[in-house]
């Protein structure tokens, strides 16, 4: 049996609901990077999942793929939701925002914790145009669909924050917190979105690591190589070998800039990123060789081998601290 988009491709069901934040920003992703990046000298940090079909973005976590969204469905054997009868516009029971977003409970929570930005959470959801048209369910495919709360559309973003765990809700999103009056993307719903949406778990965000006593410039102690990276072992490894250029590595990390910011960490985002080592920033390629598995090293990384002094929008600029504890070597 076939099987084809049920609602327009596997890339739109992709994004159109669970992505495209990056469509609009891309956060910074360091050497390794954000939610999912790579820290490629292009780029803040190691590429993780692409956040939108266009960057790669480690706010979403990225991490939604086709394949974590549902199997696609032929749509001759799945029926879809019929649309409400308030889908054409905006009830006057619905709570309104001061960025247009309306939202309407259906069934109220049974929990009181909202989601942060950086939470993790499992939905159920069907999306309309306000003309009636289905354009993506995941409850026609039978399974939910887990994502970071900041790695979806803006009105998706805001919305889920006011919901709470088992809390069923209807979401008028403008055109301008979903994909536009005419999406950049091709096969995008256009203008204003009606989503119904329960929030099925809440997965808190791990709290985001101490910033380093030592930010501000590397102590004495540190060794310094001759490019002008200078490190210092946190935690001794386990393994033996060092990575090569040529190895895929995987690997937990956070970064700062010198005055504390902590500006991308796969900590805070719960999961680890992988990346090709000659694929990052050269502080990232040179520093993470002089590794071995198991072993955590905080790296003080002048601008010449990060971003520079004057990085691409989003990048963070001159000198970085990046601690970084090496998982496996593939």
């Amino acid at each position: 049996m076939k099987h084809r988009s049920l609602f327009i491709s596997a890339s739109a069901v992709l994004s159109a609901i669970v992505a495209l934040a990056a469509c609009e920003k891309t956060p910074p992703e360091p050497a390794p990077g954000a939610s999912s990046a790579r820290p490629a000298e292009t780029s803040a940090a190691p590429t993780a999942a692409p956040s939108s079909a266009a960057t790669p973005s480690p706010s979403v976590i990225g991490t939604i793929t086709p394949a974590e969204l549902g199997p696609l469905q032929d749509p001759k054997e799945v029926k879809s939701v019929p649309a409400p009868a308030d889908v054409a516009a905006v009830p006057s029971d619905a709570k309104k925002t001061a960025s247009g977003l309306a939202l309407k409970v259906l069934t109220p929570g049974t929990g009181k914790e909202r989601p942060g930005p950086d939470d993790k959470v499992k939905v159920h959801y069907t999306g309309w145009t306000t003309d009636g048209k289905m354009f993506d369910s995941s409850v026609t495919r039978g399974e939910p669909t887990s994502f970071r709360v900041s790695g979806v559309i803006k009105g998706w973003t805001e919305g889920l924050q006011l919901m709470t765990a088992g809390e069923k809700a209807r979401l008028w999103i403008p055109a301008k917190l979903a994909y536009g009056d005419t999406p950049a993307q091709p096969g995008m719903p256009a203008g204003m979105l009606v989503f119904d949406v329960e929030l099925l778990e809440i997965a808190t965000a791990p709290k985001p690591p101490t910033v380093p006593p030592d930010v501000k410039a590397a102590p004495a102690s540190a060794k310094k190589t001759e490019s002008g990276l200078a490190y210092r072992v946190l935690q001794k490894g386990t393994g033996t070998r060092h990575p090569k250029p040529t190895d895929r590595v995987k690997v937990h990390y956070s970064g700062w800039t010198p005055d504390g910011k902590m500006f991308d960490s796969s900590v805070t985002r719960g999961e680890p990123t992988a990346f090709g080592l000659n694929g990052v920033i050269k502080g990232w390629t040179e520093g993470v060789q002089l590794m071995v598995e198991g072993e955590k090293t905080r790296f003080w990384i002048p601008g010449g081998l990060a971003y520079g002094d004057t990085p691409r929008p989003g990048a963070p600029g001159g000198p970085l601290v990046f601690d970084i504890e090496l998982l496996s070597i593939d």
